[in-house]
């Protein structure tokens, strides 16, 4: 694979970011009930920055929690032989409240059935809304986003790699290219 193009630069994540804050709370009226659950590993991260925007906007926190899906995907068993499951960290309940589903890309829609089959595991939210840094189309299922960072079509030979600080050492989005 070979780098395309860069989509998105910090300061390009940073105002998708703050934009995304400003409609969750425009969309929501407020933050009240309002909870962020970022699906592990690029979603966790996404979401802590928009609990942060969040927070300057409005004065006040919104809890944060984190998703495993790995036992919920439909492709477990072609993953490997014995799956890395790492926790769920959802200090809060989720019955009753908003939910803002946050993750890095959404492309077939299957990652996000996982987590919406999680989540509903945990209890029955008021709403269930989703966030995505980038929205890179060929759907499988019938999933959308509710806040969309940057919408990139793509082809389906391309890849989407999202790198975080907190986890690569750097902000950026990047497309690549099989070679050839």
């Amino acid at each position: 694979m070979k780098e395309k193009a860069q989509i998105l630069d910090k300061e390009g994540i940073r105002r998708s970011l703050t934009r995304i804050a400003h409609e969750i709370i425009e969309r929501n009226k407020g933050i009240e009930n309002l909870a962020l659950i970022g699906i592990r590993r690029r979603g966790a991260p996404l979401a802590e920055r928009l609990a942060e925007r969040i927070k300057e906007i409005e004065g006040c926190t919104t809890p944060v929690g984190i998703l495993d899906i790995t036992l919920y995907r439909d492709d477990l068993t072609t993953l490997a032989h014995h799956p890395l499951v790492r926790s769920t960290e959802i200090p809060f309940p989720v019955s009753g409240k908003k939910v803002i589903l946050v993750d890095d890309v959404i492309y077939t829609g299957r990652t996000i059935r996982a987590a919406l089959d999680a989540i509903i595991d945990l209890g029955r939210p008021k709403v269930i809304q989703l966030a995505v840094l980038v929205d890179r189309g060929h759907r499988e299922l019938p999933i959308r986003s509710d806040y969309i960072g940057k919408n990139v079509p793509t082809s389906s030979k391309e890849s989407v790699l999202v790198r975080l600080t907190e986890i690569d050492g750097e902000d950026r989005v990047i497309i690549f290219e099989p070679h050839g």
